[in-house]
């Protein structure tokens, strides 16, 4: 049974948001402030957090930095102006979806089933590794590294990363990493594909400017470009 964290200081919306996602068959526990939030992440491992921006003591925003400091779960941020769904796709702050209130329940069940169906961790299990001219990525154990060195990615940018390295070469549109990716029923904004891929390349140490690994193909999309050996 997957596992959701809901953290909210509301004890109604962590009541609703409990009632949908049990239904659907999630274990949900629950956290009232961005304290609580991290320490609930580091003890019980849950497969993904549904995280509101506006929490007593820090914010949902520095939760969420302190929870990609040791873990690469899927996190979907909650906030309640839409205005802000652009400053924080901005701040790359490492959110896989936003949802905006008010919100209807059954739609965040379903964008929690949607990212959630983007850990393809199983189906990799027995795919190739793939190897490049000083960066190696093993679909099977989810596991980069570069230039000999382990690099540390959310579970995004792993999938990200091998979506484009499974095709070097090829260029992908926003949309087109968004339906491979994110699931072709994604609802959030295109723009955390941009946000994405430059945490993608600063993990890597990939310049935008002279591209190694990553290039961009102006007004198209971006395209794997590392050299297989």
């Amino acid at each position: 049974m997957r596992r959701v964290l809901v953290v909210d200081d509301e004890p109604h919306i962590r009541a609703v948001l409990r009632g949908y996602l049990e239904a659907d068959g999630f274990a949900v526990c629950e956290a009232a402030d961005g304290e609580e939030a991290v320490r609930r992440v580091r003890r019980d491992a849950p497969d993904l957090v549904l995280l509101d921006v506006m929490l007593p003591g820090i914010d949902g925003i520095e939760a969420l930095r302190q929870v990609r400091t040791f873990s690469g779960i899927y996190v979907i941020v909650v906030t309640a102006r839409t205005e802000e769904v652009g400053k924080l796709v901005g701040l790359g702050v490492g959110a896989d979806d936003y949802v905006t209130k008010p919100f209807n329940p059954r739609e965040v069940a379903a964008r929690v089933k949607a990212v959630l169906r983007r850990d393809r961790a199983v189906r990799q299990a027995g795919a190739a590794v793939l190897r490049f001219d000083g960066l190696t990525v093993d679909p099977g154990t989810r596991e980069v590294t570069a230039g000999g060195t382990p690099v540390g990615l959310s579970a995004l940018e792993f999938d990200l990363l091998a979506a484009l390295a499974e095709a070097p070469g090829r260029v992908f549109s926003r949309r087109q990493l968004l339906e491979r990716v994110w699931g072709y029923d994604f609802f959030g904004d295109e723009r955390v594909v941009d946000v994405h891929i430059r945490s993608l390349r600063a993990r890597l140490g990939d310049d935008a400017a002279n591209p190694r690994l990553i290039a961009a193909v102006r007004g198209v999309g971006d395209k794997f470009t590392g050299r297989p050996v």
